[in-house]
């Protein structure tokens, strides 16, 4: 399935920091943009890849890297874009800032450990890295304490606590400043609290 196209918002015109925001399965770019509301992005470039058919990939971010081919090679190669659009504009690296929400999360995660860097900062609402298991040899890079912040609810019915945790070692081991909030019975949502804390670890 080809990936879609990438939409832009916020400051367009002499932006000096972007956030790529990454929908979740069913959901839209322009959904997940809607969230910069509430975040301390006033002044920030934002862009919103959009998957084909609202899903990044067809199968579950557990199952074998295999089994959610292309299509996750191609959502990775469009989040690399939105990257390259902001680079383009401008914007240094470390003021490259990522979000994303479920599958969206995942997808954000799995971008970053796979070309770690000193980015602004990532926020991942309910996500781990991608596999059947962890594929360290595909994470590279050095993360030089940029600021992650990874929030989900135990338990949760697509994102097992148990992959959270063993992403949070994965990224600090790579140099990031991982902050991981496991939240009781939350459900599969967004709260305010993890709102507030990534306006305070993030986007402060």
């Amino acid at each position: 399935m080809q990936q879609g196209t990438i939409y832009q918002g916020g400051n367009t015109q002499n932006p000096q920091k972007a956030l790529i925001m990454i929908h979740g399965r069913g959901g839209s770019a322009q959904d997940i943009m809607s969230l910069s509301r509430y975040l301390k992005v006033d002044d920030y470039l934002l862009l919103g890849p959009q998957a084909a058919a609202h899903t990044w990939y067809p199968h579950s971010f557990m199952a074998p890297v295999a089994d959610n081919q292309p299509d996750l090679d191609q959502a990775l190669a469009l989040v690399q874009e939105a990257v390259a659009q902001a680079l383009a504009k401008g914007i240094a690296k470390d003021k490259i800032y990522f979000l994303g929400f479920s599958q969206g999360a995942c997808l954000t995660l799995e971008y970053v450990a796979r070309n770690g860097a000193s980015y602004g900062g990532a926020v991942a609402f309910t996500g781990g890295l991608i596999g059947d298991q962890l594929y360290t040899e595909n994470y590279r890079g050095d993360f030089a304490g940029t600021p992650i912040f990874i929030g989900t609810s135990d338990p949760d019915f697509h994102v097992p606590v148990e992959r959270v945790q063993a992403s949070t070692k994965q990224l600090t081991a790579m140099g990031a400043k991982v902050t991981e909030r496991i939240y009781p019975d939350m459900g599969h949502t967004i709260s305010q609290e993890e709102i507030e804390l990534a306006n305070e670890l993030i986007f402060s």
